[in-house]
């Protein structure tokens, strides 16, 4: 079983999220804001990082930049889940520090194979 941190505010994208990581067998550890998300990934250790962007106090490009100043977290891969589908958002997603991104609204039926691409 692996262990997942998913930081989200949103508390229907944080159940959605939680409920499908379970139904694949893994562990999820919550946070609620960026902030929040850091200690936990410095505490927990875990195995994926799901970091939303619109977060309250830091957002989640700000929370992924101070995650891989650390030594003890920056190899975790961090996925960002985000409504931005902009051009060149991706590209700002990547040079923030995340391993990849998952476009909201969620797909129940594809995040699972994301994920476990993830957790391999």
């Amino acid at each position: 079983m692996k262990k997942v941190l998913v930081v989200e505010d949103n508390e229907k994208n944080m159940y959605l999220i939680c409920f499908i990581i379970g139904k694949m067998g893994h562990q999820t550890i919550q946070a609620g804001t960026g902030e929040e998300g850091i200690e936990l990934a410095m505490s927990e250790r875990p195995d994926l990082i799901m970091m939303d962007i619109q977060l309250p106090g830091i957002d989640g490009l700000e929370t992924t930049r101070r995650m891989r100043q650390s030594d003890h977290i920056s190899h975790i891969p961090i996925i960002a889940i985000t409504s931005y589908a902009m051009a060149g958002d991706r590209e700002r997603l990547i040079e923030a520090g995340c391993t990849g991104y998952i476009e909201k609204p969620i797909n129940p039926e594809t995040i699972m194979g994301e994920i476990a691409a993830y957790l391999k």
